[in-house]
């Protein structure tokens, strides 16, 4: 028997690999996050003089954090369990549409009032500003190299955010945090339960930047809603991929690119 199956009886080395398959993904990706910090206050070097590759190191670390975190996800592919199914591509695609409209309604906002500042108070906290600064494929002169960095970017935003965040947090952290000090893989997928929705929801606030809290607390909402209704881990992938991709085309459009 599959332990991922239910009834849940994963125990010994079958839970240990099961949540290794399900934290170790987002732990690499997110130790790429830290990785970039340090090397980009070490050699980042903002300047239209600079090479690419120092005004901005994500560009060379984002590609390596892709293809690294494809190949976690493949050594741990058999763990998975996504239940693919036409019957809720539709509303994953209408969550992920809802909810990545309200994630880029703050910026838009801030265009369409004729701001030139971002604002202080109520206004700044929901996130309302330019967001012009950021990963900008412009810094490659060569088109082939441009168009190389906006395909990875879609790559990595589209496949690889999609599964590795809803792998950690539908797949493990939704039941971790109902059962933390005993066997949480007996907990049923998407269970509705308040800190199934709160402290995830929370939490993934949290590895965003307090611009997007605002945005991060409904679009986390709105996943966690999806996830209770269809029991389906691919229909969360599915919104997040719809949302990425939705997200990506935005910024590519109105040169948003302090939202990636």
């Amino acid at each position: 028997m599959n332990p991922y199956d239910p009834p849940f009886t994963a125990s010994g080395d079958a839970a240990d690999r099961l949540t290794k398959a399900h934290v170790v993904p987002f732990a690499v990706f997110m130790g790429f996050m830290i990785v970039l910090q340090l090397v980009a206050a070490k050699i980042g070097w903002d300047h239209p003089q600079a090479p690419w590759w120092r005004r901005d190191p994500a560009h060379f670390i984002y590609p390596v954090q892709t293809l690294t975190c494809l190949g976690v996800l493949w050594f741990y592919r058999k763990w998975y369990r996504f239940d693919w199914s036409w019957r809720w591509l539709g509303p994953a695609v209408l969550f992920g549409a809802a909810g990545i409209g309200f994630w880029l309604l703050p910026t838009t906002l801030y265009d369409h009032l004729g701001l030139t500042e971002k604002p202080d108070g109520l206004l700044g906290w929901f996130g309302i500003e330019a967001r012009v600064k950021g990963f900008d494929p412009h810094v490659f002169e060569n088109p082939a190299a441009f168009w190389t960095a906006v395909l990875l970017r879609f790559l990595r935003a589209v496949v690889v955010v999609a599964l590795v965040e809803e792998i950690f947090w539908r797949g493990f952290a939704m039941r971790f945090v109902m059962d933390w000090e005993g066997d949480y893989w007996k907990q049923p997928f998407g269970r509705a339960h308040w800190k199934s929705w709160l402290i995830v929801t929370a939490l993934f606030m949290l590895a965003h930047s307090p611009t997007d809290y605002a945005g991060a607390f409904v679009y986390g909402s709105l996943t966690w809603l999806l996830c209770v209704w269809s029991r389906n881990l691919g229909a969360c992938v599915i919104m997040h991929a719809t949302a990425n991709l939705l997200m990506g085309l935005y910024i590519m459009a109105f040169g948003k690119y302090g939202l990636w």
